[in-house]
């Protein structure tokens, strides 16, 4: 299927090297996770979330944010064969856009598919290695896929960026405390 999303992508005159760089968010991102890590309550560090969505969700160029609009719209209406022929476009156009693999790995997640999650969610975290999200979908895939160990430390690395992360309470405790 993904062969194909390629195709008709190329027949349309959009090939992949006609997807301009991605937008450099990354110190505007830093900031967003700083004020984040200072916040006082969980609501603040819920409304600068948000700006970090919008950062994410900042594609390269029209042809590539309607993509990932349709595809998240597919996607909130469990259209997941639709949403994954949107970001298999997105990402196969954009190859440099780490938004596109993790918003398919959200996707694949959903279908319980943790280890095409983990794939996308690997080139998403290479693209971007602050990708709070990106990171917590990881520690989740490991989890659906009983890899507790690694699911760990990537969750401890997501919380040392957010520590207000929802997924905190899937944290364990260290050993030899008991909650």
């Amino acid at each position: 299927m993904r062969i194909l999303s390629v195709m008709a992508l190329m027949l349309s005159g959009a090939a992949a090297w006609a997807c301009p760089a991605p937008p450099d968010h990354a110190a505007a991102i830093e900031d967003v996770l700083t004020q984040i890590r200072a916040a006082k309550t969980e609501q603040d560090a819920r409304l600068l979330t948000n700006q970090l969505w919008e950062l994410w969700t900042d594609a390269p160029d029209e042809a590539a944010q309607a993509a990932l609009d349709t595809g998240i719209s597919k996607r909130a209406s469990y259209d997941f064969l639709g949403a994954t022929q949107e970001f298999d476009r997105l990402v196969a156009y954009c190859p440099d856009y780490a938004e596109g693999y993790n918003q398919r790995a959200f996707v694949n997640f959903m279908r319980e598919d943790y280890q095409a999650a983990l794939t996308d969610l690997d080139v998403a975290l290479r693209l971007s290695p602050t990708h709070v999200a990106a990171m917590t979908g990881k520690a989740l895939a490991l989890m659906g896929l009983n890899q507790q160990d690694q699911a760990q430390q990537v969750l401890k690395q997501a919380l040392a960026l957010n520590p207000w992360l929802p997924e905190r309470h899937l944290l364990a405790p260290p050993k030899g405390e008991k909650l």
